[in-house]
């Protein structure tokens, strides 16, 4: 269902009904096509082909596809669609989204294409979700309301009342978001170059800094047939460094201290893995070996800057079509909760002093709820001087006047 961008107002004298737009500079933004953008290709390969993108793009789509929501109450706005149960849309999103596929690999599919691309669409044909590949999807703009319409593959429509679209933040655009990757994408190049000289390196047998004189003038066919000589003794892809013998006049000159070492590169691999690790938000303690004494504080970090923001986006666009508070369940994510001994004293104070009820401080740690009536009423607890219940008991005994 789209909101109406008009409002109707009347107006005395020729034109009797006039509808004014809602947002005047819409007519100036719409009327736009916004489809994939060229770079998802080469995000795609360096997920593919760079290991530190696969490992923090599967690392924090691991982590934010394994927390659940909790359907709440109706929201008090307008929604996409209406009618539908609560029931139903728990289900959905924490069961069974359609019937092909499971909520683990539904949820890695929308999270994968967030980080790749920046956008994530599901389908909803009445009765279950279904992901739409981001790359392929394309927004029409409208002049007069906001979305026209959405196109798959340039061949199949959507209405913006099917489509839930979730998008990433974005300066270019207020219909597409852009990918967390575009901020590192020099430092992938460069890194994927790195990689690439090196196995060419190798592959091409070259060897750094060699030069052979001779003390004569040697004709071209004498020099290529040396060079081929040497290309297929003195290869590194075939054992290298294999003992040779010079004569004629023949010397070595060695031109650069370049080695094998050097063209490693590992201090720059090292560096660009980090920085392409923060832009897409991740620690990079977290994937460092060794015992690390602030480990938990980043677990943490990276959980409440990184991981729960994107659940917390998506789980706002589905709370805007479903019309149901929806919010996120963090009870068994082991990096958000406290020290369990802290946990206990905290939630027994809580208890005892009559703050919550046994029953809510079961709920906070998952536990069902206790059948026990007394379990849903607060502990008033009793004082020194007397009882908080019924202030008339207790205090100073009585004494033999009082007694008369």
């Amino acid at each position: 269902m789209e909101w109406n961008p008009f409002k109707s107002k009347e107006i005395t004298g020729t034109q009797a009904n006039v509808e004014e737009k809602s947002n005047p500079a819409q007519s100036m933004l719409g009327n736009t096509i916004e489809g994939g953008r060229e770079p998802i290709s080469y995000y795609q390969r360096a997920y593919e082909r760079l290991e530190i993108v696969g490992r923090g793009v599967n690392m924090i789509v691991d982590d934010a596809c394994q927390i659940p929501v909790r359907v709440l109450e109706q929201t008090t706005g307008d929604s996409v669609i209406s009618g539908i149960k609560k029931a139903k849309v728990l289900k959905r999103l924490n069961v069974q989204p359609n019937p092909y596929q499971d909520i683990n690999t539904f949820r890695r599919n929308l999270l994968t294409d967030y980080l790749l691309d920046g956008n994530i669409f599901i389908y909803w044909d009445g009765e279950y979700l279904y992901h739409q590949p981001a790359n392929k999807m394309i927004i029409h703009s409208s002049s007069t309301t906001f979305i026209q319409k959405y196109t798959f593959n340039e061949v199949i429509n959507f209405k913006p009342s099917e489509i839930i679209h979730i998008r990433e933040n974005s300066m270019t655009s207020i219909y597409r978001g852009t990918s967390r990757l575009k901020s590192a994408v020099r430092t992938m190049k460069l890194l994927e170059s790195m990689r690439d000289f090196q196995d060419n390196f190798f592959k091409n047998g070259a060897v750094p800094g060699l030069v052979l004189k001779s003390p004569n003038t040697l004709s071209q066919k004498i020099k290529d047939r040396l060079i081929a000589s040497w290309q297929e003794k003195y290869n590194p892809g075939s054992g290298g460094r294999r003992p040779l013998v010079l004569d004629g006049g023949l010397e070595i000159d060695p031109i650069t201290s370049v080695n094998f070492k050097e063209l490693d590169f590992q201090t720059s691999i090292n560096d660009n893995e980090k920085i392409i690790l923060k832009a897409l938000g991740v620690p990079p303690i977290l994937l460092d070996s060794g015992n690390n004494a602030n480990l938990r504080p980043n677990m943490r970090m990276y959980y409440l800057q990184t991981v729960l923001p994107i659940v917390r986006k998506i789980n706002s666009g589905y709370e805007r079509f479903f019309g149901f508070t929806i919010v996120e369940d963090t009870t068994d994510i082991p990096a958000l909760q406290p020290e369990l001994s802290d946990q206990s004293n905290y939630y027994s104070s809580l208890v005892n002093v009559g703050i919550i009820t046994a029953n809510e401080a079961r709920d906070k740690l998952g536990f069902d709820p206790d059948k026990d009536p007394a379990s849903d009423e607060l502990r008033i607890p009793a004082n020194i001087a007397g009882s908080a219940a019924d202030p008339s008991q207790g205090g100073k005994p009585p004494t033999g006047d009082d007694k008369k």
